[in-house]
């Protein structure tokens, strides 16, 4: 069954020179667990996203919609990037979702991707 692991963290993370020392470091460690995944033969797709400033939300009320730059979310922690992986079940997408690299503070949205039929 396909999941997608959503990985919301804190953007600000990642500034200055020892943001982008620590972006270095997640980076590799999130290289790392795609080595793991090749190594189990997990299928995966994933990828990084860019900063939630250049995102543009559409919201729809009653039928009308308005565009708004931004996160759709008013939060420290923004969605940063995301895995669909190919697991048995929910507890085999935790045990991943557990080891995504994620400094400071943040979290992982795990969700199971719908199939028709």
């Amino acid at each position: 069954m396909q999941y997608v692991l959503l990985i919301h963290e804190e953007e600000s993370f990642y500034e200055g020179a020892e943001g982008a020392q620590q972006m270095e470091e997640t980076v590799a460690k999130h290289q790392a667990m795609i080595g793991r995944l090749v190594a189990e033969g997990v299928e995966f797709s994933g990828n990084r996203l860019q900063p939630g400033s250049t995102a543009t939300t559409i919201r729809w009320d009653d039928g009308e919609h308005a565009l708004h730059d931004g996160p759709f979310a008013e939060t420290h922690e923004e969605l940063g990037g995301y895995y669909v992986i190919d697991v048995a079940d929910l507890d085999a997408a935790l045990e991943w979702a557990k080891q995504i690299p994620i400094p400071g503070k943040g979290a992982v949205e795990v969700r199971p991707v719908f199939v028709e039929g």
